[in-house]
């Protein structure tokens, strides 16, 4: 069975929010503001493993590039640019 394209997306939002609040603490307000998700292959049956990173992190935003893949780093299933409102 194959990962449907939406799982890609909730995955690379749920990396995304994770590593915000890593550096921010625990803001249960923290929303997605904005999430480009491109897809560059089929994810293969199997465990599905993303990695991130915080490209800003200012008072009010945070925007993430989180990279997806089945088969490995070199081979990617997706990438999204996310971005996260951070309230006051």
């Amino acid at each position: 069975m194959r990962l449907p394209p939406w799982g890609l997306r909730v995955e690379g939002d749920t990396v995304a929010y994770a590593l915000v609040l890593a550096h921010i603490g625990d803001q249960l307000m923290a929303v997605t503001s904005s999430l480009t998700m491109n897809f560059l292959r089929g994810a293969k049956p199997g465990d599905l493993y993303a990695e991130a990173e915080l490209l800003r992190l200012g008072r009010r935003i945070a925007v993430c590039d989180v990279r997806l893949w089945t088969e490995g780093p070199d081979r990617l299933a997706a990438q999204a640019l996310v971005t996260y409102a951070i309230p006051s």
